[in-house]
């Protein structure tokens, strides 16, 4: 990097593109805490790594090997799921671009890359212009209506029980010794009605922490 000036300014990029992604982007989705740490702290280490090196080409190899080493770790004691190791991909990935080509040169394409990892992000994650559906399999204990000449019957039953919105279903391994079949039915996440929330019992100021009358307060 060419100076303190470069440096200052390529991390606060870098630092606020990571931290639009992941406050504004993934949190207000998933709201996993666990993640939320890994991915600015992966951020922030990488980028200061490839900082300190003196030389690009020496910077880029290194960035290549901390890719190599991530995909032999794999945080195989705890697996991540896909969407989560792409978004700790897309955070690993931001500082070797900032870090090695934030020069006088190169601060305009920065810029519209980090933007455009931004604008890609956002679109995806609010499903604009995409229909994306969710899928659950059950066991289904009614054999009579899996039949082809029932199947509108099958799916009111579904959905009086499961109190989703299916938009179809595949009817998968039947067991005729148990009367059961295992159905996979598919639904859009976006249509199905709210859930009902429950309010915890209130209790009176004066006996939060009461415990129980013991036998001989009763018999009292």
């Amino acid at each position: 990097m060419n100076g303190l000036f470069d440096f200052l300014t390529a991390f606060g990029l870098n630092l606020a593109t990571a931290i639009i992604l992941v406050r504004w982007i993934y949190y207000p989705r998933h709201h996993s805490k666990k993640y939320v740490f890994t991915f600015l702290s992966f951020n922030a280490i990488i980028f200061f790594v490839l900082s300190m090196m003196a030389s690009v080409d020496m910077s880029i190899g290194v960035g290549f090997g901390l890719f190599a080493i991530f995909s032999v770790l794999r945080y195989r004691t705890n697996p991540i799921p896909i969407r989560e190791m792409t978004y700790l991909f897309i955070i690993a990935a931001l500082p070797v671009m900032n870090a090695t080509a934030a020069t006088g040169d190169h601060w305009m394409e920065l810029v519209i890359a980090n933007l455009g990892v931004i604008a890609i992000l956002f679109t995806l994650e609010n499903e604009w212009g995409f229909a994306f559906e969710s899928s659950q399999t059950i066991t289904y204990d009614r054999i009579d209506l899996i039949r082809p000449e029932n199947r509108g019957l099958l799916i009111a039953d579904l959905e009086e029980r499961t109190g989703m919105i299916i938009h179809r279903l595949e009817i998968g391994r039947i067991n005729l010794l148990k009367d059961t079949a295992r159905i996979k039915i598919i639904y859009n996440d976006k249509k199905q009605p709210g859930s009902l929330e429950i309010p915890a019992a209130s209790t009176p100021p004066g006996n939060k922490h009461r415990l129980p009358p013991t036998s001989w307060e009763r018999a009292r």
